[in-house]
């Protein structure tokens, strides 16, 4: 039979492979990302997602899938062509972590960002020891523990378990963490080991301890104080002598106040001991205290004030070992038909203090007794704020000290809240070791906070030299002085005075003086910019300085108090000592209904101050 056969033909379908696999991550709640996945086959590949629970993923049909992340699950992409060829990717973990997320950069590349850092340990030989650190990342992170500066074997997990220390396990530790994109390190922290009898009499110790006092006495439309000034100034004396790094201020206006407490608050961490302490005219309304800035307007609403449990809430968030809060302020009720102490709890986080002057709805009172005038709450803290013990039982003391006040009894008794769940003290000591960064950036922030200008020498046309120094006795509060060091060939009753350019921190100086061939007195003058010292960088000096104080003499020194303080004394009546309310009254002057009274709280008032979480 004549004729070709034709052969068959063979069509090879390829496989499908995948050139790119997906990577775990490891991301905080909330965060959106893209899981990616890269094949190469014939013809239109297919892809589909799967989570951990075999279900598929909606819309999840492209080899990108992006999501928003709520909580840790595993995922995996199928990918087939029309030729019934498939073939799965490896199986990704997305890790959420509901931690603290402060810190991340707002355009995140997936670079290891350190979200939990290990903490000193201190235990017993034989017991468990368990270090524990977190960080983001994408691609998840790789950890590395080290001891004393060598690898550990097989630790390479957030978290480092010891099940039976020994005394070889002292020593220094800190964590790797890396990435394809970068490397980065926890800080170094010490574990110790103490003996049984030892830990129990370990007293607790403070990574650091930081104050900020202020006291507001002159106000704009309510009537002056006369004791914050001495108040503020004596317990930062105190407070110094426990270690505390303090920073003083004087009359703040509200966005003042929320400025120095946005500082304040940069400089508390693990392990800090923060108090806050306030002088002034406050009120309270449904169970939260608020404090009145000089510049509330008369009525006030609480948009005008300071909410203090928001300072509380603020603290915890840096988490602090311990967070103490001492109002000498009245806690009056304008509105006196709200339940109260009606408030939702801020979830404490325990060894939190509130030590009030006065208990709800009464006043505080200050006493003047010739020139020194002092808050009767003030007084007694200070009399036993240096002791030892437990911070509530120091608080105590002062309650049944200002209990037996013949000037006060009845009127005004301390209350104390805590959440206490250790015996810490106010002069607990503070231990520096296993938080080197922590440290060195609450050190760079108090120096800006706290830097004096230099010392100058400033050479007049006739010959003066006068020397210009300053000292602080608030942290707004700039004192500067001027000595005549030199006297001119032809000049003879030398004296300076002192005066600052308002809305500016120029200083100007007037040297007044008698020529001798003339006998007629003269006057040079110079000015100099001091830049930004104490807290000047919270912006917390726009406001009006007045004129510097002078003293005569050649060799007398001149000084100018550099500030908005300027104290005025309430017209007193009969009597030697006599106790003033720190009531600031909430009253229009035109009758309107419910406008004498402060709104009550709004939950909005969480954006006073940001949130670290």
């Amino acid at each position: 039979m004549n004729g070709s056969r034709t052969k068959p033909c063979r069509i090879m379908i390829s496989k499908i492979v995948i050139v790119r696999h997906p990577v775990s991550v490891c991301v905080p709640e909330n965060h959106k990302l893209t899981l990616s996945v890269r094949a190469e086959g014939t013809g239109i590949l297919n892809y589909q997602w799967f989570t951990d629970e075999d279900k598929e993923v909606p819309a999840g049909t492209e080899s990108d899938l992006t999501i928003r992340a709520k909580r840790t699950q595993l995922f995996v992409c199928r990918v087939n062509d029309h030729f019934c060829n498939w073939v799965f990717s490896d199986w990704v973990k997305v890790k959420v972590l509901d931690i603290d997320k402060s810190g991340l950069p707002e355009k995140w590349l997936g670079e290891p960002h350190i979200a939990v850092h290990p903490e000193p340990q201190t235990v017993q030989q034989g017991t468990e020891l368990t270090l524990r650190c977190a960080a983001f990342g994408v691609p998840t992170p790789h950890y590395q523990w080290y001891r004393n500066g060598q690898p550990l074997l097989d630790k390479n997990s957030g978290i480092l378990q010891i099940d039976c220390a020994t005394a070889e396990h002292r020593g220094s530790y800190l964590c790797c963490i890396s990435n394809v994109l970068e490397e980065t390190w926890t800080e170094p922290v010490d574990v110790d080991f103490v003996q049984p009898d030892q830990l129990l009499n370990a007293a607790p110790t403070a990574t650091d301890k930081v104050a900020l006092l202020i006291g507001n006495l002159n106000y704009t439309n309510h009537p002056p104080l006369m004791a914050p000034i001495m108040d503020v100034h004596e317990l930062a004396n105190l407070l110094q002598q426990l270690g505390f790094r303090v920073v003083s201020l004087l009359d703040l206006t509200r966005e003042e106040m929320l400025a120095a407490i946005d500082t304040f608050l940069q400089l508390l961490d693990r392990g800090v001991y923060g108090l806050f302490y306030y002088a002034g005219h406050g009120y309270e309304c449904v169970g939260r205290n608020y404090l009145v800035a000089v510049d509330a307007p008369q009525p006030y609403r609480t948009e005008n004030c300071v909410c203090v449990q928001r300072v509380m809430l603020s603290m915890q968030h840096r988490r602090t070992a311990l967070s103490v809060i001492l109002l000498d302020t009245c806690r009056k009720w304008y509105n006196q038909d709200c339940i109260p102490s009606g408030i939702m709890p801020l979830g404490p986080t325990g060894n939190t203090v509130y030590g009030y002057a006065t208990c709800e709805d009464a006043e505080a009172y200050e006493v003047q007794d010739g020139r020194k005038s002092t808050g009767i709450f003030t007084k007694y803290l200070n009399q036993h704020i240096l002791q030892t013990e437990k911070v509530t039982h120091v608080l105590e003391k002062v309650s049944e000290d200002l209990g037996r006040d013949p000037l006060v009894k009845g009127k005004q008794q301390v209350e104390i809240k805590h959440t206490l769940k250790e015996p810490r003290s106010l002069a607990d000591p503070v231990r520096t070791t296993g938080h080197t960064r922590e440290l060195h950036q609450r050190e760079v922030c108090w120096r800006q906070a706290n830097k004096l200008p230099p010392k100058k020498r400033l050479m007049f046309v006739c010959g003066v030299e006068v020397e210009l120094s300053f000292s602080a006795l608030f942290s707004n509060v700039l004192v500067a002085f001027a000595t005549v060091k030199t006297e001119g060939p032809r000049t003879q009753d030398c004296n300076v005075t002192l005066s600052s350019i308002p809305e500016t921190l120029v200083i100007k100086l007037d040297l007044h003086y008698t020529h001798m061939d003339s006998k007629q007195r003269q006057t040079e003058s110079q000015q100099v910019d001091i830049g930004t010292p104490l807290v000047a960088s919270c912006k917390l000096y726009t406001r009006n300085h007045p004129t510097a104080k002078k003293r005569g003499g050649a060799s007398a020194q001149s000084m100018g108090n550099f500030s908005s303080v300027k104290p005025r004394l309430h017209p007193t009546a009969a009597g030697p000592c006599r106790p003033f309310t720190r009531k600031a009254e909430c009253a229009a002057k035109v009758a309107v209904a419910k406008s004498n009274e402060p709104e009550e709280n709004d939950e909005n008032e969480l954006q006073d101050f940001p949130l670290r979480h």
